[in-house]
């Protein structure tokens, strides 16, 4: 069955249509929502709750832009709405009281898997992996962050920057412990 097919046939109520949707996105959406939190139960619980938003949604998706990338807007949002009512930024670790600053050099980053580089971005402090996420791998800019995060402009500068030193500081020390 076509995209549009698909959409149309579920925007009708057909429940193998919207089984289909699901199958199809849930195991991307679920990569999206544990980018955001840590544990897999509140990551399952976004997901539930972001395919109700995209099944009560549906109406107004417009056809312009990929189908895709409209339902990945929809479980971004559902994921900082969860963190906004949770005020992950509240308590932010100061991260130059925690570690040094030291700075992972380039052979270190040839020998990290993509695995082992999403499971440290996943142990981020909350604040850090949210402003990370939005940032580095959703492509928002730090004025529409700070907009959906209701957080001021120079805040997600800051999370953002803390954040690549705390993935510097524990690249390096997952260098040490696994090709010393």
């Amino acid at each position: 069955m076509n995209e549009k097919q698909l959409i149309t046939d579920c925007l009708n109520g057909n429940r193998k249509a919207q089984k289909e949707l699901y199958d199809t996105y849930s195991p991307k959406m679920m990569g999206v929502c544990l980018r955001y939190v840590r544990d897999r139960e509140t990551a399952r619980d976004l997901l539930q709750e972001g395919f109700i938003r995209v099944f009560t949604s549906l109406k107004s998706y417009s056809g312009s832009g990929a189908f895709e990338g409209w339902i990945r807007t929809i479980f971004v949002n559902i994921a900082l709405e969860h963190l906004r009512r949770t005020d992950v930024l509240r308590n932010s670790v100061d991260l130059d009281q925690l570690y040094d600053t030291a700075q992972a050099d380039e052979t270190v980053l040839s020998r990290i898997t993509a695995m082992e580089l999403v499971a440290l971005i996943r142990k981020l402090p909350s604040g850090f992996r949210t402003v990370f996420n939005m940032y580095a791998v959703e492509g928002y800019s730090h004025k529409e962050i700070a907009e959906k995060l209701h957080i001021a402009e120079s805040t997600s500068r800051s999370q953002y920057q803390r954040a690549r030193r705390w993935l510097q500081v524990q690249i390096k020390r997952w260098d040490e412990q696994y090709n010393s």
